[in-house]
C-alpha cells in the first residue's frame, strides 16, 4: 500500500494523472475484484472497520478510538486490529507501549494501544484471532476495509471535508484505493471531518445509495496550551495541513513548518536541523501525536527533539454525540442477526 501520496494526487486532475490512467484503470480492477470476491473471514465477534476512501490521513485513528470508548461504555470489551504501517514487526504482536517502540509496531498502534488492547499483523485475521485470545467480544479495525479480509457487521468510511478524494482517480494516477462506486456499496455510512465542500459528491452518492452521512471534528484536548506562542511545527502524517489549520485555530503562530511523508522515520541531521532553526528563531517545537511517539524510546538526538517537542493531542468529536453508540448498537445488532440466518462462523 502507497503510503506517501504525491501532491498532484490532490491537484485537479493533469497531463500526469491522464498518462497513468491504464495503470490506474488495472489496479481498480484487481481492488474491485478483491472487494467483490474476496474470502471474507466470519469472527464469533461484532467488527467495526474504519476505513476510508483514499491513501493518507482521514482522521481513521481517532475516529476508532472514539468508537472504542463508546463501546466500552456500553459494557464491552473492544480490541482494536491495526496492519502496523511504519513498523518493522510482522505479528501477530500485543502492542505494549511500555515495551515497544514505534518504530517496531507502527506510530499509529502505540496510540491506539494507550486506549484499548491493540494487535498488529501484516496478516489481518491471525490478528484478529490473537485479539480473539486477548479476550475482547468486539473487534475496531483501523483501515483494512479495502482488503476484504474479514467480514465487518458496520463498515465506516472516513473522509476529509476538506480535500474529498483529490483529483478522483485510481491509485497510481490518484489517491483513491478503488472504484469509488465499490467503495460505498460495501460501505455501510460515511464520516465527513472537519469543513469544506471537498466532499460533497461523495455524500451526494452516499445519500444515494441509502448510506447514512454522519460528520465529526478534530478537537485539541489541550489547544489553550498553542495560545499566543510562536512555533515551529513539524508533521510526517498524510495530511500535514490540517494539522498547521488545527494549530493556528488553537491561537498558535506558526511562524516555521516542515513537511515530512507519512510515518516518516526522522534520521539524526533532520533532527539537528530542526532544534537548531527552532532555537534560531525562538520557536517553540511542536508536532503530532503520531510525530512524537516515533521519537520516544529512541536515544541521542531523537530523545532530545522528543523532550523539547509539545505534541497536539486530539479527538474526534461527533456533531451528534450518540453517533459512536449507535454505530456500536448497529454492528452488534448486525452481529447477532447473522448468527440467526447462520452467517457466522
Amino acid at each position: 500500500m502507497v503510503s506517501e501520496a504525491p501532491p498532484f494526487w490532490w491537484q485537479e486532475s493533469d497531463w500526469r494523472a491522464r498518462g497513468l490512467w491504464p495503470f490506474a484503470w488495472a489496479y481498480g480492477q484487481v481492488a474491485r475484484t478483491r472487494m467483490e470476491r474476496g474470502r471474507r473471514e466470519r469472527l464469533p465477534v461484532p467488527v467495526i472497520c474504519v476505513g476510508n476512501f483514499t491513501v493518507g490521513g482521514a482522521g481513521k485513528t481517532p475516529t476508532t478510538l472514539a468508537l472504542a470508548e463508546a463501546a466500552r461504555k456500553k459494557g464491552r470489551k473492544p480490541g482494536i486490529l491495526s496492519r502496523g504501517y511504519g513498523g518493522t514487526m510482522d505479528g501477530p504482536v500485543r502492542v505494549d507501549p511500555s515495551h515497544h517502540r514505534a518504530k517496531d509496531v507502527g506510530d499509529e498502534p502505540m496510540l491506539l494501544a494507550e486506549r484499548a488492547p491493540t494487535v498488529i499483523a501484516s496478516d489481518r485475521v491471525r490478528g484478529a484471532r490473537a485479539l480473539l485470545g486477548e479476550g475482547v467480544d468486539m473487534i475496531l479495525m483501523d483501515d483494512g476495509f479495502q482488503s476484504a479480509r474479514i467480514d465487518s457487521d458496520y463498515a465506516l468510511l472516513v473522509i476529509d471535508a476538506a480535500r474529498g478524494i483529490g483529483n478522483g482517480h485510481i491509485i497510481p494516477a490518484g489517491p483513491v484505493r478503488a472504484p469509488v462506486a465499490d467503495q460505498i456499496r460495501h460501505a455501510t455510512a460515511l464520516l465527513t471531518v472537519g469543513s469544506g465542500g471537498a466532499a460533497g459528491a461523495m455524500v451526494r452518492s452516499a445519500a444515494r445509495a441509502g448510506k447514512p452521512v454522519h460528520e465529526a471534528h478534530i478537537v485539541p484536548r489541550d489547544g489553550q496550551r498553542f495560545a499566543g506562542k510562536r512555533v515551529f511545527a513539524f508533521a510526517g502524517i498524510g495530511d500535514p495541513g490540517r494539522f498547521y489549520r488545527t494549530l493556528t485555530d488553537c491561537g498558535a503562530q506558526v511562524v516555521r513548518h516542515r513537511n515530512f511523508g507519512d510515518h516518516h522515520p526522522f534520521v539524526d541531521e533532520e533532527m539537528v536541523e530542526l532544534m537548531k532553526l527552532a532555537d534560531a528563531d525562538d520557536l517553540q517545537l511542536v508536532a503530532t501525536e503520531k510525530d512524537v511517539v516515533r521519537l520516544r524510546g529512541l536515544h541521542g538526538e531523537a530523545e532530545r527533539l522528543a523532550a523539547r517537542t509539545w505534541p497536539l493531542a486530539i479527538e474526534m468529536v461527533f456533531d451528534q454525540p450518540a453517533v459512536p453508540a449507535s454505530i456500536v448498537d448497529r454492528a452488534v445488532a448486525r452481529f447477532k442477526e447473522k448468527q440467526l440466518n447462520g452467517e457466522r462462523g
